[in-house]
């Protein structure tokens, strides 16, 4: 009878791991089919295993958009089938993140998010403008892809065309303040010959193993359809944005004021914070946050025993001398000064640092005008390409000394660049986590980041810790002022006002992050929801843990998930410190 039942035992264990690993099975069959679809769907996610020269473009037409909703909600399904209980412990959360991506995949199709192409920071104009300038020819193998690549971005200036009628006919456009003046993008591809286009540019060097016979065959093939197609395309869409879609995008500011508003904005707010909060949850949270640090701000105010209010205050940092550089070299070495300083802090924060190092670079001229302070491009051990920390040396007296602390804290590390390189390295992750981004994890790291700079006594004035509280002062506006755009009816005067009277930012950048604001709906929420999500379960741990706590071991621990949606942060780090308890 013992023998019989350990013998029954045995049995129905080892079926409870057969089902377990069906499951498991189940789950990543799906995620690799789903995967090759995406590349069947999105040619640069083919290039990333392949390598092949680019060759072609992703259709945004509004025919494949909803035959991609049909198959993402096909994968849902799929997904809602698989047994979560009966998965691994990764496992578990690679189907949440997975499932996340597709819900906001078909959220974004059923509120006709794709009618929106450009907002005041990014464009589909801007990749496609840039491509010629990007591409470098070294065989003909290269150079035949490149011409067909042409012909990809034709196409997809007429289909982004149709997006943005269809757009217009349907009142799903971004607000018409935000879009004057972006056509200066496209104006440098406007030439009259096509050897003077960016898009010739690759033509004029020949590979040492093509012969001259054969490379101006190819060029000549290159300058005629540029000449042809290319060029006359360029004209027409800048004619369409100036005459017709300028003139008539709607006039009202809030997302919810579009057509199924509501639900658009909500759905912007679950992609980019991860987290199911109201707009008023959101809007009290900013209005708590603002009033903290403001706090803060005046009691720095005092201590410098300045004789004034705080809006003397920011007036003195905004106009006086010393808190400015005086070339774009002044700038950028400021800006490398503070980078290698806390690169000798880093060892202090983290037991793990990345292989891949970071350069410092200007943000590009052809977008530095209306860009942010600054921002973090990607780089990529296999193929050979540090990340770089941009800066904006345009408009110096738009760009304080006193923020660049902080800035490079978030930007460079150990914000945005130290997080994304460990991410490359991490071991078993698909390629669904490797190649996406998950907002309220990135820039809610990069914004917790910059507080660290006070643990490492990094910020060497009081005006450098002013300067921090700025930009965390910056990201709290966001909540109220995004929040109030968008769903209370705030005028853009009004959220100028707001964002102008609360921190030190330039009265540039204040223009520049509002418009942002207005014209990208939900994703400045990501930054200080994210953060707060951070420093909660920091504290957790720190109570719980009490002097056995390691910060070391914390972020460790962080940055090993990969980048997560905030309620798997919260799980997995909950069952980190159990672990420790």
């Amino acid at each position: 009878m013992f023998r019989r039942t350990i013998i029954g035992l045995a049995t129905v264990l080892s079926v409870s791991s057969l089902y377990a690993a069906d499951a498991n099975q189940q789950l990543e069959k799906l995620w690799n089919d789903e995967w090759d679809y995406r590349a069947t769907q999105y040619p640069s996610i083919a290039r990333m295993s392949t390598g092949a020269p680019q060759s072609s473009l992703a259709s945004v037409s509004e025919p494949v958009q909803l035959q991609r909703r049909a198959q993402w909600a096909e994968y849902i399904e799929q997904l809602d089938a698989i047994d979560v209980a009966k998965l691994s412990d990764r496992n578990r959360i690679n189907h949440a993140i997975l499932r996340g991506q597709l819900v906001n995949r078909v959220s974004s199709v059923d509120t006709k998010a794709y009618l929106i192409t450009m907002n005041s920071d990014w464009g589909f104009h801007n990749g496609l403008a840039g491509i010629g300038k990007q591409t470098t020819l070294a065989s003909v193998e290269d150079a035949n892809a490149y011409l067909q690549l042409l012909q990809a971005v034709v196409a997809s200036l007429q289909e982004n065309t149709a997006l943005m009628q269809k757009g217009l006919s349907l009142g799903i456009t971004p607000p018409q303040v935000v879009l004057k003046g972006r056509e200066v993008a496209v104006e440098p591809l406007l030439v009259k010959q096509a050897k003077d286009s960016h898009y010739f540019t690759p033509f004029k060097t020949r590979p040492d193993n093509v012969d001259d016979k054969t490379w101006s065959m190819l060029a000549n093939k290159g300058e005629s359809y540029i000449e042809k197609s290319m060029l006359p395309a360029w004209r027409d869409f800048y004619q369409f944005f100036l005459d017709d879609y300028v003139p008539n995008a709607r006039t009202t500011l809030a997302a919810e004021s579009m057509p199924n508003g509501k639900a658009f904005y909500q759905g912007q707010i679950r992609e980019y914070t991860t987290l199911d909060l109201t707009p008023a949850q959101i809007h009290e949270t900013g209005l708590k946050e603002v009033a903290r640090i403001k706090a803060e701000m005046m009691a720095i105010i005092n201590e410098l025993q300045f004789d004034g209010s705080f809006a003397e205050f920011v007036e003195f940092l905004r106009t006086d001398e010393q808190f400015y550089a005086k070339t774009p070299r002044e700038l950028l070495m400021v800006a490398s000064y503070y980078s290698k300083k806390i690169d000798g802090e880093l060892p202090k924060l983290f037991g793990k640092m990345p292989r891949l190092p970071y350069a410092v670079k200007p943000v590009p001229a052809a977008i530095a005008p209306y860009y942010t302070a600054g921002r973090y491009s990607g780089g990529s051990a296999a193929n050979h390409k540090a990340g770089e920390y941009w800066v904006n040396t345009s408009k110096l007296k738009s760009r304080p000394l006193y923020a660049l602390p902080a800035l490079t804290l978030h930007e460079a590390v150990p914000g945005h660049h130290l997080q994304a390189a460990l991410t490359e390295e991490l071991d078993g992750l698909p390629n669904f986590r490797r190649y996406s981004y998950i907002s309220a994890y990135g820039e809610g790291w990069a914004l917790y980041t910059e507080r660290l700079g006070t643990e490492v006594d990094y910020y060497e004035t009081p005006y450098d810790h002013f300067g921090r509280l700025t930009y965390e002062m910056w990201r709290a506006c966001r909540l109220v002022i995004d929040t109030g755009v968008h769903a209370m009816g705030w005028s853009r005067e009004q959220a100028l006002d707001y964002l102008g009277s609360n921190t030190a930012l330039s009265m540039h950048e204040v223009t520049t992050e509002v418009d942002r604001y207005i014209s990208w709906p939900g994703q400045a929420l990501s930054y200080k929801l994210g953060e707060l999500q951070i420093w909660q379960i920091r504290r957790d741990a720190e109570a719980r843990l009490g002097d056995s706590f390691q910060l070391r071991e914390f972020h460790d621990a962080i940055m090993a998930l990969g980048p997560v949606p905030m309620n798997v942060l919260t799980n997995e780090m909950e069952r980190w410190i159990a672990s420790k308890e």
